[in-house]
């Protein structure tokens, strides 16, 4: 079953056979161990950007458009990249930093504290004296 569009002839099943044959790929350079697992990762993911290109190519019918399909990529790919870097300062960088300089120090009395009063049944906390 073919499909005549622009002057195109697309046969999807050679677009499914190539899909699968990328599938079979992603799955052996899986399987294959290699010394440095970044190879291996770099691979598959190779892979799985061709199998999206196939599918966007193809089955949402990219190849056959014109040029105005970049005009819409461009706005995207601004945000793809600007959220990430806009959001790094709180996220990215400040979610690992500890921010409250007495975390250290409190916790090193409240251990110290629990260790004097464990068992002289004192049940009043470091705040009530």
């Amino acid at each position: 079953m073919a499909h005549e569009e622009n002057g195109g002839h697309l046969n999807y099943f050679a677009v499914f056979i190539a899909l699968c044959v990328f599938t079979g790929l992603s799955v052996v350079f899986d399987l294959l161990k290699f010394e440095n697992r970044l190879i291996t990762i770099v691979l598959v993911l190779a892979v799985a950007v061709a199998k999206a290109m196939c599918v966007m190519m193809f089955f949402m019918h990219l190849k056959f458009e014109g040029n105005w399909k970049y005009v819409l990529l461009a706005p995207t790919t601004i945000l793809a990249i600007g959220l990430p870097l806009a959001l790094l300062p709180d996220i990215g960088v400040a979610y690992y930093t500890p921010l409250a300089p007495q975390a250290g120090e409190w916790g090193e009395e409240m251990q110290a504290y629990k260790a004097s009063h464990h068992g002289s049944g004192h049940a009043e906390s470091p705040d009530a004296e």
